[in-house]
């Protein structure tokens, strides 16, 4: 150990003293290997060299006086200062008093014993080599990186021509003329740069738009330069400049006459245009985006690409608001997805373009795919021709609509025409085109407003403005109220059932049964809540059993199998199981628990109130600022607001309440006021929405859920309808009425989503509530001959009319339906539905 702890001392001695020996070597002999002495003037190289010897033996002198050769004691005291208590001096101490002693001596002896276990455990001292604080600007790593650099750009080689310095011309001019060049492939080509020198004569590939550097030495004229592979015809150098450089853009020859001169024949790689082709024809996603499949190929990488559309005039049919001639629209032009990292000599992407609102949606279009690499060489899939994918709007109200704006669109000579149209749809309300009367009075303000522009030269900006009014009307009216879960449920039946009927894709089908299937369990959820509220939990058993039920899984299997019906393209027996998932709905009972109200309950419960309230408020702001754009049509025009919810228009709630305040109750509070009374009966339009915001308020505090990632979005959701309503409250205040209609929008949109998110937290908490505590209750099985389940649970179908009796099961299941039907104590919609089991059994 104490040699190798010697040896350390050494090395540290010695990068102490000579560290600067090395580096001024590290940079001679980078200089050497990179050829400084054979560009730089004969002078600066002898005065280089003659410094560089210099700093060398003063270096070396001043080392030498700093080395100190590190001695036995040094490397024990070192190796001795590691292990606690000095252990080596202390093995080689002598007691200084107690000899003689028997006592003393043996502690003496056990002391020393102690300290030789110590040592052997001892290990070699590592060396410190920093030398920071003797090299502070870090000159020893610079030299090191000069070295590096000459390893990788240099030649070992370079220091041969030391030798040469100071005779006569050099090497170069006593061997006679000699030459340099380089070869350096485009970048984007990824191949690496050539050294002309150390390419064999004959043939040679290069890429083209290759750059050849060339350096003649030695005697001008010596050496010339012939080539072919320029394509130069004007403003060519001289053949025997001492540096020329050109692009190779055609195969040629390549040739240095003269003493040591070479040849080569070049032949040019040609750089291949990319190519692209759609893989799959342009499809529609559920939310009305486009998506087209492509790849793309290029031999060294592709570096961007465009999809041009552009509207197909002679595909399309001159009929109805197209018939006259359209106004001037730009080429579509968007720019292709490309593969963020990889390589982009092949790849495959898909292009997503939302064309909803644009005035081509569903004409026909030619699209044409462009891509080009770097180069700027281009490739083409040529012209594909088909109707431009855009959300298709299953609800007729807006269906008709979109049309409207359509054609507004395609040409402003089209107003008169869609005012005309517009007029006729809204002439009757009262027969139920206008579910809303709502939207009922946003058709008609925008018919008018668009017939006044119309009068008075409709502008480009104005025909915007109205697109963009019947677009978010007509959104709106496919959407649906998602505040009645009743309306809900059979909006997305009607919706679903138009997809049936308009050949709807696969992605379309998807979205429809997912709304679909969210409206069914809030449908559900509200069917629960109203039994208990109407005291079916009082029921006797007996009459309980008797009861028709539905189990919710069974809901779930329908519709699955109306989903599947679809996209294999059976309509009429998916519209069929649809009817009859619509029948069910209409006459059967839901199995649910008994008892009060949960909190989740009486939450969604206020929130749907206050929704309400809310959309009542709206509608009463609305027709306000309806009476000031024109005074007395409230009073005067009764065919234009009547008709909805079974109301006559003046301030009725859309659920046919007639403006009764909900009180207090389960719901969750009161708000003094119902928001469909009039003006002049109730508070202020701003004062009511400060209610409503407070009632908001108080019910964020009771919200269950708390924790949940739904629950949070939940109160999130609901924070921001209350600073919506504060919004609409100051608008209000200020007699802006079209601010405030605008912020009570925000704040539905955001009591719905609350709603929602509310309702999906609550699902969450009655599943995981569930788990574990399923058991089999009795054997009762349903009249299929299946476990009965409980409380939604699913059960099985092995005993689905299976064994060597099935006939007579069938039987007695006729017989029992039969008895039931005649059974005239029985309420009269579950008789109606066992007679319509009879007639299709």
């Amino acid at each position: 150990m104490i040699a190798l702890t010697r040896a350390g001392l050494f090395a540290e001695s010695i990068t102490r003293a000579f560290w600067p020996v090395w580096s001024i070597l590290f940079v001679v002999l980078a200089a050497l290997m990179i050829g400084l002495q054979d560009v730089l003037p004969l002078e600066a190289t002898w005065v280089g060299g003659v410094l560089a010897l210099l700093a060398l033996v003063a270096a070396l002198v001043i080392g030498a006086r700093r080395f100190e050769v590190p001695t036995q004691e040094m490397a024990i005291a070192r190796l001795d200062a590691t292990l606690p208590g000095r252990p080596l001096q202390a093995l080689r101490d002598t007691p200084a008093i107690g000899k003689g002693d028997a006592a003393s001596e043996a502690l003496w002896q056990a002391h020393q014993t102690r300290m030789a276990q110590r040592t052997e455990r001892a290990k070699a001292v590592e060396p410190n080599l920093r030398i920071s604080y003797l090299d502070p600007f870090g000159l020893r790593y610079i030299a090191t990186l000069f070295l590096m650099v000459a390893f990788v750009f240099g030649s070992a080689a370079n220091i041969s021509s030391v030798k040469d310095i100071g005779a006569p011309g050099g090497a170069a001019l006593a061997s006679g003329p000699t030459w340099e060049g380089w070869i350096e492939p485009p970048s984007y080509t990824g191949k690496p740069a050539l050294y002309l020198n150390d390419q064999p004569e004959g043939g040679l590939e290069l890429p083209q738009g290759s750059r050849v550097v060339l350096r003649l030495y030695g005697e001008v004229g010596a050496l010339t330069v012939a080539e072919t592979v320029s394509g130069r015809t004007s403003a060519v150098e001289s053949a025997a400049d001492a540096e020329q450089s050109f692009d190779v853009v055609q195969s040629g020859v390549l040739e240095i006459s003269g003493n040591g001169g070479a040849s080569w024949g070049i032949a040019v790689l040609p750089d291949g245009a990319p190519t692209v082709m759609a893989t799959q024809l342009p499809e529609t996603s559920g939310r009305g985006e486009m998506t087209l499949p492509f790849e793309a190929t290029d031999d060294y990488g592709v570096v961007g690409g465009t999809a041009v559309v552009r509207l197909d005039m002679s595909a399309i049919e001159r009929v109805y608001g197209l018939r006259v001639a359209p106004e001037e629209h730009p080429e579509v032009e968007v720019p292709l997805p490309l593969p963020i990292s990889g390589d982009r000599a092949y790849f495959q992407e898909v292009l997503i373009e939302d064309f909803s609102k644009h005035p081509w949606a569903h004409l026909p279009v030619e699209v044409t795919l462009t891509v080009e690499d770097d180069a700027g060489l281009t490739g083409t899939t040529g012209t594909m021709r088909f109707a431009l994918p855009a959300r298709r709007f299953f609800d007729p109200l807006a269906a008709a609509i979109v049309e409207l704006r359509r054609d507004l669109l395609w040409s402003k000579e089209n107003g008169a025409r869609v005012a005309q149209l517009m007029r006729a749809i809204s002439h009757r309300p009262e027969e139920g085109v206008f579910k809303q009367e709502t939207d009922y009075l946003r058709f008609r303000t925008i018919l008018k407003r668009l017939e006044t522009n119309v009068s008075h030269g409709l502008t480009g900006e104005k025909r915007d403005e109205f697109a963009e009014a019947l677009w978010a009307l007509a959104l709106d009216l496919e959407e649906g109220d998602l505040g009645s879960a009743a309306e809900r449920l059979r909006q997305a039946q009607e919706r679903l059932s138009e997809a049936m009927k308009n050949g709807a894709s696969d992605a379309e089908i998807a979205r429809l049964m997912q709304e679909l299937r969210e409206a069914t369990e809030d449908y559900l959820r509200e069917l629960a809540r109203r039994d208990q509220q109407q005291g079916d939990g009082q029921e006797n058993q007996d009459t309980a059993q008797n009861n028709m039920q539905l189990n919710q899984n069974d809901l779930q299997r329908m519709m699955d199998r109306i989903q599947e019906l679809m996209e294999q393209g059976r309509m009429a027996e998916a519209q069929q199981a649809l009817e009859e998932l619509q029948r069910l709905m209409e006459n059967m009972r839901v199995t649910q628990g008994e008892g009060q109200q949960s909190p989740g309950e009486q939450a969604m419960q206020g929130l749907a109130d206050t929704l309400r309230e809310q959309q009542g408020l709206s509608d009463e702001a609305f027709r306000e600022l309806q009476e000031q754009f024109n005074p007395g049509a409230q009073s005067g025009q009764s065919s234009e607001n009547q008709g909805f919810s079974g109301g006559e228009g003046r301030g009725q709630a859309h659920d046919g309440t007639g403006g009764e305040g909900r009180g207090e109750g389960e719901g969750g509070g009161e708000t003094g006021q119902s928001a469909g009374q009039q003006p002049g009966q109730s508070e202020a339009l701003e004062d009511r929405q400060q209610a409503l915001r407070q009632e908001l308020n108080r019910q964020l505090g009771n919200l269950p859920g708390q924790g949940t990632q739904e629950g949070d979005a939940a109160r999130e959701a609901l924070g921001q309808a209350e600073s919506a309503m504060e919004g609409a409250e100051e608008a209000l205040r200020q007699d802006d009425l079209a601010t405030a209609i605008d912020r009570q929008a925000e704040a539905m949109d955001a009591l719905r989503e609350g709603m929602r998110n509310l309702g999906e937290a609550m699902a969450q908490q009655q599943q995981e509530g569930q788990q574990g505590t399923a058991e089999a209750q009795g054997s009762g099985q349903d009249p299929l001959g299946r476990s009965q389940g409980n409380r939604g649970a699913a059960g099985t179908q092995e005993g689905l009319l299976q064994g060597e009796d099935v006939y007579r099961q069938a039987r007695r299941l006729l017989d029992e339906i039969r008895r039931r039907a005649g059974e005239a104590e029985r309420p009269e919609i579950e008789r109606n539905y066992l007679e319509r089991l009879l007639d299709r059994f």
